[in-house]
């Protein structure tokens, strides 16, 4: 499909993305349409939830909203990973007295207030005497007593109701499960039919979880870690030298870590995998209250704001599109704080405060120059021609102080350009010369809102021209008006 030339919509000036979960509540075409008008710049499928034939009319809704609009648009699709759960109890819920014993074993036989099942042995044997087990999003806590062959005795530390199927979380160890489960693996086969732009991996606790997936994705999409397990900060910086990008998921990472850790662990993700030059999404409960509610609390405001000082690349709407009762109201309300936030005299210094060492290469040079001249010739944007997208993203890094388009011929690159911050991505023919890489520069940002008769443009490229990571050409042009009136592509 080829969405080259078309200007339909004008670019957001808001340079930080918004990633909206698609679910029942925002399954009609309609809807996905008035997300996307409200300010969503991508969509996630939860693939937890829902089925096959659901995701794939979402898919097409998409790709069909894409092509009307003439821009491309980025699906994630977001797998649910090895997640622990207990098995089912005879009468649910059963109620956990403080100080009780409780028994987690491989018994399929319904549960009771004394003991329920846990599956997966590999689970089991790996506890120690002494380790904390969690219970429906950390509202139970229970500390192992004693350790067995098919079991695992355990005291209850935090009493309370447990149904059937609740989550298990194990914060004090590393569980030896594989990082795809046969579910995942076939939903990462379907994703992967769909053309799904981005791969979000679940529960990450290695490197060696993300070179797995890695393999069986064979650069056909690109791969988002969510960081959501205390055990992946041990060794954030290998995992993240694996990833394409990489998710702060405070849901789960909220349940194994104290709450009053996440906030540290959130801005140190952040600031790493802004040095590494990665994009990162801020998500889980960001506008909460407003799957009920049609605005959200103050304090929600200050959480998104504050994503946004940090730099993050985008932030993620969960629950508040996939099932609230005001779906395009959290996306317009998300879309207004950060805009907001932007535009505060000092952003520019806050977001700055990260340092993204340029690497001792040609192309990182010539990105951070960017910024640079950008500020010293007032520049009113940076023209990227990228074939892979990686000299979008090195510029990105830099998070430089004017708007960014980025041309590439290649759609799927186009389309992952949705997670970066700052990025206005159009797909269009390749260029084959200096002269034509000129031309075309000025006569698109014309055409897509860029500039004006006056305005100076920083141009990069990469010399021999459609080598993906040869960013080697470093241009200021000026546009008079007049190239708007040639009609290439």
């Amino acid at each position: 499909m080829a969405i080259a030339g078309s200007q339909k919509l004008p670019p957001r000036r808001r340079k930080v993305r918004i990633l909206a979960t698609l679910g029942p509540a925002s399954s009609s075409a309609e809807m996905i349409r008035a997300l996307f008008i409200a300010g969503a710049d991508a969509f996630r499928l939860n693939m937890s939830h829902g089925d096959h034939a659901t995701h794939a009319a979402n898919v097409a809704t998409i790709r069909a909203l894409e092509k009307e609009l003439g821009r491309p648009t980025t699906i994630l699709a977001d797998l649910q990973g090895p997640k622990i759960r207990v098995g089912s109890f005879a009468a649910p819920p059963v109620q956990l007295e403080k100080g009780a014993a409780f028994r987690l074993d491989m018994d399929a036989q319904p549960g009771d207030a004394t003991r329920v099942e846990v599956p997966q042995h590999a689970v089991l044997a790996s506890l120690e005497i002494g380790q904390r087990l969690l219970l429906d999003d950390g509202k139970l806590v229970l500390r192992v007593t004693a350790t067995g062959e098919t079991h695992v005795d355990t005291e209850v530390i935090v009493g309370g109701p447990l149904s059937d199927r609740k989550g298990l979380n194990l914060p004090d160890t590393i569980v030896p499960l594989a990082a795809l489960t046969e579910k995942d693996r076939r939903d990462l086969a379907f994703a992967l039919e769909q053309h799904a732009d981005w791969i979000a991996l679940s529960f990450v606790q290695r490197p060696e979880d993300v070179a797995e997936a890695r393999a069986l994705i064979k650069g056909r999409a690109g791969v988002l870690v969510k960081l959501e397990k205390p055990q992946a900060l041990d060794r954030l910086e290998e995992i993240l030298e694996l990833a394409d990008a990489c998710m702060v998921a405070r849901g789960d990472l909220g349940v194994e870590l104290p709450p009053e850790a996440v906030p540290p662990a959130q801005k140190r993700i952040v600031a790493m995998a802004r040095t590494m030059g990665k994009p990162v999404v801020v998500a889980t409960q960001m506008l909460e209250s407003m799957i009920v509610a049609p605005t959200p609390t103050r304090a929600e405001v200050s959480d998104v704001a504050n994503a946004v000082y940090d730099g993050a690349d985008a932030v993620m709407l969960s629950a508040e599109t996939a099932a609230g009762a005001w779906p395009v109201e959290a996306v317009t309300i998300m879309d207004r704080i950060a805009q907001n936030v932007e535009s505060d005299p000092g952003y520019r210094a806050r977001i700055q405060f990260t340092e993204t060492k340029a690497d001792p290469t040609t192309a990182d040079a010539m990105a951070e120059a960017s910024g640079n001249i950008t500020q010293i010739v007032g520049a009113d944007a940076i023209i990227c021609f990228t074939a892979s997208g990686s000299t979008a993203r090195r510029v990105s890094r830099e998070r430089p102080g004017v708007p960014m388009l980025v041309l590439t011929p290649k759609l799927d690159a186009a389309r992952r350009m949705g997670l970066l911050w700052g990025a206005h991505a159009v797909q269009t023919r390749d260029i084959g010369s200096f002269e034509e890489m000129i031309a075309k520069g000025r006569r698109m940002a014309l055409r897509h809102g860029f500039g004006s008769a006056g305005s100076k443009l920083i141009m990069l490229a990469g010399v021999p021209f459609g080598t993906p990571g040869s960013t080697n050409v470093l241009h200021v042009a000026n546009l008079t008006g007049k190239e708007l009136n040639d009609h290439k592509d």
